[in-house]
């Protein structure tokens, strides 16, 4: 899969292979029924100095950890959503393997910096749903404003 994409930091065969056996690795951990009621995310935790990609379970336990050598010592402005773009990449090519990992649903991938903050939701598997990226529903959000702004507006005008 070399140079899959079109941002600025392009996926090398070698990258796509190292981010797929750490996503096997987590499938395999969760299907050995480790995790089957305590996660419903996995962290994924980039190191931008190291380029260690680590990933956690809601309790911040380890759950693999792997050194994508193309991200050693990145210092591009949009290292993370070029990431975020190779992960999702990923997933969405082992989406068989992913939706039907041995945990609870509903359960999402998520990005972190190495602050542990979240840069992105990567995946978010539910029964029936399956996000890859973006949100569930774009503009919700501003729906959800707009209708609570209309209910206090009403809420004003009563006596």
């Amino acid at each position: 899969m070399p140079n899959k994409g079109g941002g600025a930091m392009k996926m090398s065969e070698q990258t796509y292979r190292q981010v797929e056996r750490a996503i096997k690795k987590i499938a395999d951990k969760c299907a050995a029924g480790i995790y089957q009621d305590s996660i419903t995310d996995i962290h994924l935790r980039i190191y931008q100095d190291s380029g260690e990609l680590i990933a956690f379970d809601d309790d911040d336990n380890e759950i693999t950890r792997c050194v994508v050598e193309e991200w050693i010592d990145n210092k591009d402005d949009g290292f993370y959503h070029d990431v975020a773009r190779i992960l999702r990449c990923v997933l969405d090519d082992m989406k068989t393997v992913v939706d039907h990992l041995d945990i609870l649903k509903p359960y999402s991938f998520v990005l972190e910096d190495d602050d542990r903050e979240t840069v992105a939701e990567l995946y978010v598997a539910d029964d029936d749903t399956v996000i890859l990226g973006g949100d569930l529903m774009p503009g919700l959000e501003n729906e959800l404003d707009d209708f609570f702004d209309h209910l206090l507006k009403e809420d004003e005008t009563k006596p």
